[in-house]
């Protein structure tokens, strides 16, 4: 079991983030209740920061796609970090929050005419362009604007990491970048050179997620590095910019042995400092998009047990009030996650249970075969390092209305986003007049 930040075993033997009790969260916000540690999400972010720049010139965007909102965005603004988006939901969220657009880089594979438009009309500082298509279709929209824009070109070097299937992303068979191998990556810059209103600025590439091999890191590194003298040696152009991504592993459960920042960073930044040597280049300045490191440790969650069924001989289920809306990693890629009672969290942990959800679905389980002391129903159960991709994966299958955030800091827990309501789920809900017609329709609780 680790706590990290603020979140610890207080005097009561009760689990408290922030300095504040996490049964006092529950009661006061109800649950399911995402809770996160904003000392540990900022010194998370203050830790990649000042470790990278020791190294040299060197940019860390946090990776909004992990936790999203606009409480967030102020926060890594407020230090000193950029913004990896991925759509124009993200786009926005961090432009209401007043973030610093020059410190915005724009993402994704598939970014729509609109979601591009909206990136050079709010003056992003960098587009990470995916794909020949996406090249033609911005240097038109930049044309009609009157507007240029810095791009990087999204590379696909061949690297497998040791990942889950679904979250390699550096491999030769991927949907993301310009493939290196066949030629098509340096057919991109010679293509992107040619357009009037684009100027590429620097490259890109991401191996994957959830990585703990510093080894896969540097050779990404290398890679790239090798390539950015081979368009030197074909172009004549120096490229002054090298993003490498993240994927930066953290501790989920047993087993997880996450590296710290300072091996990340020296792994990635004396490859990339040999390496100019050797070819003759400037040492670029280098980008990382740390997301799951900065918010997965700062985050838990919090339930309520419900029913339960046992099968002698078999397995015991106990049931929570969330489940996989708010958290479908567990269904998508066999997550593990530890959890504790959240009032006996040092109590000898006597039972085997595994902890369901509570949608329709056989698939929905939390947790598999996990020991507990005495799970009942009514006590507050947690599951740790969860501030990563649970609330931006959650969703409303069933119905079930996505649960409020808290911030919780020096004993005090204030909201960030608000619980879902019955009447938010059904407020885009449209009937046409031929299906009304004749009937009361009840358009909110209570009313007609």
């Amino acid at each position: 079991m680790r706590f990290t930040g603020t979140i610890k075993v207080n005097s009561r033997g009760h689990l408290e983030a922030g300095g504040v009790d996490v049964l006092d969260l529950a009661q006061e916000f109800g649950t399911p209740l995402y809770v996160l540690d904003e000392e540990g999400f900022r010194a998370n972010c203050r830790a990649f920061r000042e470790v990278f720049q020791k190294y040299g010139d060197a940019m860390v965007l946090y990776a909004s796609k992990t936790l999203c909102c606009l409480a967030v965005c102020v926060m890594v603004e407020e230090e000193g970090l950029g913004l990896d988006v991925v759509s124009g939901g993200e786009l926005y969220t961090a432009l209401r929050a007043s973030f610093p657009p020059e410190r915005i880089y724009f993402h994704g594979n598939n970014k729509t005419p609109t979601e591009l438009k909206m990136a050079v009309e709010s003056s992003v500082g960098r587009v990470v362009v995916d794909n020949f298509y996406e090249l033609e279709v911005l240097d038109r929209i930049c044309e009609r604007l009157g507007r240029n824009q810095e791009v990087l070109l999204r590379i696909t070097p061949g690297i497998e990491a040791h990942t889950h299937e679904y979250i390699k992303t550096g491999q030769i068979d991927s949907k993301f970048g310009f493939t290196l191998s066949n030629g098509d990556a340096l057919k991109a810059v010679q293509q992107v050179l040619t357009t009037r209103n684009l100027k590429l600025v620097g490259l890109h590439c991401h191996i994957g997620s959830q990585i703990f091999d510093m080894e896969s890191y540097a050779h990404a590194a290398g890679t790239m590095m090798d390539f950015m003298a081979e368009i030197k040696e074909n172009t004549g152009l120096e490229l002054p910019e090298l993003n490498l991504g993240g994927g930066f592993g953290i501790y989920y459960y047993a087993g997880d042995e996450p590296r710290s920042p300072e091996e990340w960073a020296r792994a990635v930044m004396t490859t990339v400092q040999k390496k100019a040597g050797e070819k003759g280049l400037k040492m670029p300045r280098i980008i990382v998009e740390p997301g799951r490191a900065i918010a997965g440790p700062a985050g838990v969650t919090l339930y309520t047990i419900g029913s339960y069924k046992e099968i002698p001989g078999i397995r015991k289920y106990i049931a929570v009030d969330g489940g996989m809306t708010d958290n479908p990693r567990p269904a998508m890629y066999d997550s593990q996650y530890e959890a504790v009672i959240a009032d006996r969290v040092q109590a000898e942990p006597n039972e085997l249970v595994s902890v369901a959800g509570k949608c329709c679905e056989s698939g929905d389980m939390l947790l598999w075969d996990i020991n507990l002391p005495s799970p009942r129903p009514g006590d507050i159960l947690v599951t740790l390092a969860t501030g990563a991709y649970n609330y931006s994966m959650a969703s409303n299958y069933n119905r079930i209305g996505k649960p409020a955030m808290v911030l919780v800091r020096e004993g005090k827990a204030e909201l960030i986003v608000r619980r879902e309501s019955y009447d938010d789920l059904i407020r885009n809900d449209i009937i046409p007049e031929h299906l009304a017609r004749g009937k009361v329709i009840k358009i909110a609780a209570g009313k007609k």
